[in-house]
């Protein structure tokens, strides 16, 4: 009895090309070619690196009498929106005193100027990084 593997593989919703790729196979083998893989996979997961944690900068008690760096990365619209923030904390907080500063370079680049200015006079920041 001879076997139709076409219809075998149709039946359990396979496609046909899966012999042509076997037999491909077979006459490759019978040519003598070497036993050396046609692919070669890699795990498109890779290797993530270690993440490393720490700790979230302590909070503050109140904002009265505080300064906050209003950080502007460059992203659309996010100046304007820090702007808009400032017009409130003046109208509705008029203790605390915010400073507009529009961050070097672009979002995942180092701004260290800025970073010590921060550092160095304000109690907290506020960065404008998109959505």
């Amino acid at each position: 009895m001879k076997i139709n593997r076409r219809k075998i593989l149709s039946l359990l919703g396979m496609s046909p090309a899966l012999l042509a790729g076997s037999q491909a196979d077979a006459e490759q083998k019978k040519k003598g070619a070497g036993s050396e893989p046609k692919i070669l996979a890699v795990s498109p997961k890779g290797t993530p690196p270690a993440v490393s944690l720490f700790a979230m900068a302590p909070r503050l008690d109140t904002l009265d009498g505080k300064t906050i760096y209003m950080v502007d990365t460059g992203f659309f619209g996010g100046g304007r929106l820090l702007q808009e923030m400032q017009e409130w904390f003046q109208q509705n907080m008029p203790g605390v005193k915010t400073v507009f500063r529009k961050k070097a370079g672009g979002y995942a680049e180092d701004d260290p100027k800025l970073w010590a200015e921060i550092k160095a006079n304000g109690n907290a920041a506020i960065m404008a990084i998109g959505h």
